[in-house]
Formats: C-alpha cells, sequence, structure tokens
C-alpha cells in the first residue's frame, strides 16, 4: 500500500530541510579553529585526562615504582599502560621494575608468581579465569598495591580497572576488591568483508581489510584491541558472517597472523568467521557434507595450518543453512553434525566453534497464518539439544526475529538443557537508528538477561543460562556485533560508543544496572563536569525509551524498510513477502496472532509459566502485545488507551522528546570540548528532525488502515485512503 504522492512529496521536503540545517551546522562546526584540547574520541574512554590538583593530591601515596612479575608480554603491557596512564592523569612518571620490590611498589603478576615472592599473601576467594584482586598490602616490608591474577590476561584488566578508578577519581587507599567474570568468553564480532565495506557498519570502512588483504597499517587494531581489553573482552571474530570464502586461503591466514599479532599483547584472541561449503569450494573436494570422512580430514588439516601461524587462535563462527548460505541441509545432515565436524578439528588446540541459531527460511508463504519466522531457532536447535560437542556453543540472537527494537527473548535459551549457548546482542546500531539516532542499548540488554525463564519452575534468568550455571555446561558467554570502523570516534557518533562500552562491562557484570554503567562511561569520556554527567546520563537512559516510542509501538517491530536499508520508516515493506517480519497490519486490527489456542503456536516454546505471561490477550503486557496477538485497533490497553491512539501518541510524545534532547545538549556548550559538543548537536538536530518525518509517516499509515481519527486532532482530518 502506497502512500499519496503530496504526503510523500511533503515528507521528503521536510527530511531535505532538517538535512540543510544539519549540513549547516556541520559546515560551520568546522570553519571553527580547534582549540589545544580539542577531542575527536578516539580515545573513547580512554582519555586518561588529567585530574584537578586536589583530586590528584589524593593519590599521593600511588607507589612511584611498579614491578612486573614474571616475563609475560600481557603482563609487561599492563605495567606500560599504568606508566601511561599515571602520567596522564596525575603527572608523575612512575618508574618500571621487575623481580622483588625495592620500595613501595605497585605489584604487577599472576598469583603463581605472586606466591614466589609473599606466599601466605592470597586472595579472599578462588580467581576464576580472567578474575583479578586489587590489594594494598605489605609485601617483604614495603607498602605495596598488588595487581594480581589467576592470567596474565586478569592483570592487564586489574590494572584498567584501577586506571578506571583514578580516572573517575575513587579512592584507592587500602583496596582489597576481588573481579571475577561472570563468564568465560566474551566476544565481539566484527562484519568486515576483505573488500574493506562493513555489513551494517557505520563507523567508516574495516580497520582490517582493504582491497581484498590485510591493511598494512594495522595501528588501529590494536588500539582497538585495547578499548576491548579495557571492558574485558577476550576475542574479536575480525570477518563478516556472511564469509568470504577467501578468509580460509593459505596466503589471506598468513596476512591475518599480523592482526593476532596487533591483538596479542592486549590479551585478545583473534577468531575468524567460516563458510561450512569451504572445503569444496577452496580445495575442489566433491562434497563439504560434515559427516564425510575427507571433510573432517580437511578441517582438521586446515585448522592445525592455522594454529601454527597463530598458536592462540580463538576459534570459529559459521553462520549456515540462513539467508542463502550453504549448510548441513545440503546433505540431509543437521547442525550439531556441521558444528561438531569443526569442533573436532578444534578440541586439540583448545579452540570454540560458535554455531549461529539465526537459521530460518526466508521465503515464508505470507498467505499461511500458522507460519512464523520467529519460531524457527527453537524448531531448528531444540531438537538437537545435547548432540553438540562440549567446545560447541550455539550462539543465539536476544530475540526471536533479528535485533528489533524490542522482542521477546528467544526460547531457545530455555530450550537447550545440555548444550552451550551464547547470547547474541547487536552493538552497532542497525534497527536502532544507525548511529545517527541516540540510543543506548543497555536497558534493553539487562531485560533480556534479567528475564526469567521459570525453568522447572526455578529461577533462571536468561544471564544465568548463557554463562553455563545451569546444568553445569562447560562454558558459553556473551558476543556483541560491534563493527568500528575507521572514523576517528569508531562508530560514527561519539555517544554510540556507549553501547560497545555498556556491552564489555554487562559480559563482565550482567548483575551492573544501567546507570551505574553510562555513569562511569559519561566520566571516563566527557570528564566529572556535574552537568554533563548529569545531562549525558539522562539523555542515554531515556533514549532506548524514545526511539521506541517514534519507531515501534507495543512489540510491533521498528516498522523500518526491511527490504532496503533498515533505517527509514517503511512499514509495507514487512508485509506480503517471504521475510517473516510480519506485523500483519490490516484494515480490522494489528498484530501476529502467535498463541498456542488460534495462532502459530510460538507461545508454545516457552516453560508453562512464560507461556502465562503472553499467551491470555489480557494478561499480556502491553509493550508486548502486538508481538503475541492480532488485535483490533479500538482494543484497549492496559493503560486505557486504544492501540491506536497509543500509536498517535507515543509517536508525537516521541518526536517532542527527539527535539528535547537538542534543548537538554545545549547548555553543555563550555562543559565538554567544542569538537564533540558541535558534532553532537548537530547529531541531535538530525535526529529531531527523524523523528518527525517517522512520526508523520506511522500514525498517517495506521490512520489509513484504521480509519479510526487522533482524539486529539492531529491525525486524520482528511478523508480515510
Amino acid at each position: 500500500m502506497c502512500m499519496a504522492e503530496p504526503s510523500l512529496v511533503h515528507r521528503m521536503t521536510k527530511r531535505c530541510w532538517y538535512l540543510a540545517v544539519v549540513a549547516a551546522v556541520l559546515t560551520s562546526a568546522a570553519a571553527v579553529p580547534l582549540r589545544v584540547d580539542a577531542e575527536t574520541g578516539a580515545e573513547a574512554w580512554l582519555r586518561y585526562s588529567a585530574l584537578g590538583p586536589q583530586a590528584a593530591k589524593s593519590y599521593d601515596r600511588l607507589p612511584a615504582r611498579t614491578v612486573a612479575l614474571g616475563d609475560s608480554a600481557v603482563v609487561r603491557t599492563a605495567q606500560q599502560e599504568l606508566t601511561r596512564g599515571v602520567a596522564q592523569m596525575l603527572g608523575r612518571t612512575l618508574s618500571a621494575g621487575a623481580g622483588s620490590p625495592s620500595e613501595n611498589s605497585v605489584i604487577l603478576g599472576t598469583l603463581a608468581e605472586l606466591h614466589s615472592l609473599t606466599p601466605t599473601l592470597n586472595p579472599p576467594q578462588e580467581l576464576r579465569a580472567d578474575g583479578y584482586w586489587l590489594k594494598s598490602s605489605r609485601v617483604r616490608g614495603f607498602d605495596c598495591l598488588v595487581v594480581t591474577a589467576s592470567t596474565d590476561r586478569g592483570v592487564l584488566y586489574g590494572v584498567f580497572a584501577l586506571l578506571s578508578k583514578i580516572a573517575r577519581a575513587e579512592s584507592i587507599a587500602a583496596l582489597a576488591e576481588v573481579q571475577q567474570p561472570y563468564a568465560p568468553i566474551r566476544w565481539v564480532n566484527q562484519w568486515d568483508n576483505l573488500n574493506g565495506r562493513i555489513e551494517r557498519g557505520y563507523g567508516g570502512p574495516s580497520i582490517f581489510f582493504a582491497d581484498g588483504r590485510v591493511r598494512d597499517d594495522l595501528s588501529r587494531a590494536g588500539q582497538y584491541a585495547r578499548l576491548l581489553a579495557s571492558i574485558g573482552i577476550n576475542g574479536c571474530t575480525i570477518n563478516n558472517v556472511n564469509a568470504d570464502l577467501g578468509i580460509l586461503d593459505d596466503a589471506m591466514i598468513t596476512q591475518t597472523r599480523r592482526i593476532a599479532d596487533a591483538f596479542r599483547p592486549w590479551g585478545v584472541q583473534l577468531a575468524l568467521s567460516v563458510d561450512l561449503s569451504s572445503p569444496k569450494a577452496i580445495d575442489g573436494l566433491d562434497t563439504f557434507d560434515p559427516l564425510d570422512p575427507r571433510v573432517a580430514e580437511w578441517w582438521r588439516k586446515k585448522v592445525d595450518e592455522i594454529y601454527r601461524q597463530i598458536p592462540d587462535f580463538g576459534g570459529f563462527v559459521v553462520k549456515a543453512d540462513s539467508e542463502g548460505r550453504l549448510g548441513p541441509s545440503t546433505y540431509g545432515r543437521n547442525h550439531a553434525d556441521a558444528a561438531n565436524v569443526i569442533a573436532r578439528a578444534l578440541k586439540p588446540h583448545g579452540g570454540v566453534v560458535f554455531y549461529r541459531a539465526f537459521v530460518y527460511n526466508h521465503h515464508l508463504d505470507w498467505h499461511d497464518l500458522k507460519n512464523d519466522r520467529a519460531k524457527a531457532a527453537f524448531d531448528n536447535f531444540h531438537p538437537l539439544d545435547g548432540a553438540f560437542d562440549d567446545n560447541a556453543i550455539v550462539q543465539i540472537k536476544n530475540g526471536p526475529i533479528d535485533f528489533q527494537v524490542r522482542e521477546p527473548v528467544s526460547p531457545l535459551f530455555g530450550g537447550l538443557r545440555r548444550t552451550n549457548e551464547a547470547i547474541e546482542l547487536q552493538i552497532t546500531q542497525e534497527y536502532t537508528g544507525q548511529q545517527k539516532h541516540l540510543c543506548f542499548l543497555v536497558p534493553m540488554w539487562k531485560e533480556v538477561l534479567d528475564f526469567d525463564m521459570h525453568l522447572d519452575g526455578n529461577t533462571t534468568p536468561v544471564k544465568h543460562l548463557v554463562a553455563g550455571r545451569v546444568s553445569h555446561r562447560p562454558t558459553g558467554g556473551f558476543v556483541g556485533v560491534a563493527n568500528v570502523g575507521m572514523d576517528t570516534n569508531w562508530m560514527g557518533s561519539p555517544l554510540a560508543m556507549a553501547n560497545l562500552y555498556g556491552f564489555g562491562r554487562l559480559a563482565w557484570d550482567p548483575g551492573l544496572s544501567a546507570e551505574t554503567i553510562v555513569d562511569e562511561w559519561t566520566r571516563l569520556t566527557f570528564g566529572s563536569d556535574p552537568l554533563a554527567v548529569q545531562t549525558i546520563n539522562a539523555m542515554q537512559l531515556s533514549s532506548w525509551h524514545v526511539y521506541e516510542s517514534y519507531t515501534g509501538p507495543l512489540g510491533a517491530g521498528t516498522l523500518t524498510n526491511i527490504t532496503g536499508n533498515h533505517y527509514d520508516p517503511g512499514p509495507e515493506s514487512s508485509e506480503e513477502n517471504g521475510w517473516g517480519q510480519w506485523h500483519r497490519a490490516d484494515r480490522a486490527g494489528i498484530g501476529m496472532d502467535r498463541t498456542v489456542a488460534t495462532g502459530t503456536a510460538f507461545v508454545g516454546q516457552y516453560p508453562p509459566a512464560v507461556q502465562k505471561l503472553y499467551e491470555a490477550m489480557a494478561e499480556c503486557p502491553d509493550n508486548m502485545l502486538l508481538f503475541f496477538h492480532h488485535v483490533p485497533y479500538t482494543y484497549a490497553l492496559h493503560s486505557g488507551k486504544t492501540v491506536v491512539q497509543h500509536v498517535y501518541d507515543s509517536h508525537y510524545e516521541g518526536a517532542e522528546h527527539a527535539a528535547d534532547f537538542v534543548a537538554e545538549w545545549k547548555p553543555l556548550e563550555g562543559h565538554i570540548d567544542e569538537e564533540r559538543y558541535r558534532d553532537t548537536l548537530a547529531r541531535l538536530q538530525y535526529q529531531a528532525g527523524e523523528a518527525v518525518v517517522w512520526r508523520d509517516a506511522i500514525c498517517n499509515w495506521i490512520y489509513r488502515l484504521s480509519g479510526v481519527p487522533d482524539a486529539k486532532g492531529r491525525v486524520g482530518r482528511g478523508p480515510r485512503q
């Protein structure tokens, strides 16, 4: 169904006007000479800005010497990072040493190395892999600050934690703190292509690849690894899940080794996305059947070659039988067969394979009311529970569709009792404004991670399931699709970096509140000016709901153009095609009936307690109503409003709140650096204009369908079209 031409012209005219305003702001910003203290965002939250004299004085008792134990390259990196941070923040140069302290010192080393120095100094609890202990203690007669861990990488994490405390002016007197990672695996996925472009990347071209090969200058890759290590990320998959077959060429593996070298000082393991058909497509086997011994031998030899060149290689990510990617169904095999043939090649080296559960038929018959893309992950993987090897991990998107602004939790999290799981979260804002709109995603992720699946009547939040804390599964964790690029500020927008920081902090400790995370990020990124901290925190924390309110109502999805750019409003694009992102809006009502009683039976994939939450229309939460039920436009929500009036009101309120962001930001002039102030102001002004475009497009669309005018007279003054 197309919009009337005058409405389209009006929308495009309005969009052009706002783009002109943004261009004028950006042009004027470029004309202003940069101040000495101008910032680009390149350092992100690792700015290490100089503290004021009073704040710096509180660290006078910080030892003036660092002592590194052992000969680990990662611990040496930690020592250098500590020296760098203290010099920039406190204006002091720490001397560096090794072995036993000869004066008051900051001691850096693993527990094993620490015990050779002082056998009686032990943390209050056992340190899991990558966990660390910060402890003020007397060591061999000197007042020392000990940073220790069970692994070298943990020591580095401890140093970053110490520097973060100083940057935020927290006391480090009498430190006695243990921090443990919640899950063993904390990875990011980059969807970079070998030609240098990034699928769903909004921060410029790839930092790894250009023109079909690895970049000559990989300094940016090393800087990225530093950022990742500072928030506890221990692995990075560097190429697109829609993997180019060339990634496993011998010459490319040799080139990729250079990226691993850039990662290694920061304790970040390199991983690769691979195509399941590689044995046939690359080396000319007549099959890639995962149960064929020749295929198993091909994977074994290929993995052995990778580990010869990259001894700390992390493993593979596989997307198969999805969106046109070849998979095990070619030979009548299942996903466990496909995952296991690769897992067994990786096993002797300690590697893992992430097998994505994003498997669905994108040629569904829209006319069949029982078809439902949301059911696909559970239907494909639940029957295989227990069939995956112990170094295979099923990587599950947070919701059953595709990174929408609001979705229910994927039922597959509760459907795999004997299989390793990882949750996949999208840091890059594919369906949430593509970094052109402010949308802080940590509050949404918190809702998912804290959601109780009620397995067997027990409290089982999703964060327990993905961390391997249920049924004693050997591994699991968190994967974030990050997609940073060559733009100076990494993601195209300074404020969008809060999502990368927030992902790392939640992967380390999902018990942290969104308020705590954003306050850390703001102080580290913009400093501790009270007005700046209060304003930026408040804007970030409200931004997800603001974006949701002018885009996707009541769980219907974002209503973006799914067959195009995934950005502009395009509600009609969801319907009458095979992609399955349907909301089934017609003249009588809107929403998908996914109930067991009358719909697709998707609700039946959840445990009984969760089924009870969603099955009955009267019990279903308003914010998920249209995901689970097809309702009349005049259906009354728990709020008392009708569905159609809620759509009108939320879109107008959302556009008003987006305009408020501009007004809230303007008083920060002079409270943060000029460059980032002007850059963000231009982005917020653009967002305010886009919110109006969204408001008008969705409100006019639902009015044309429903024929119900806005009770407040803003929509529906003309005839129904």
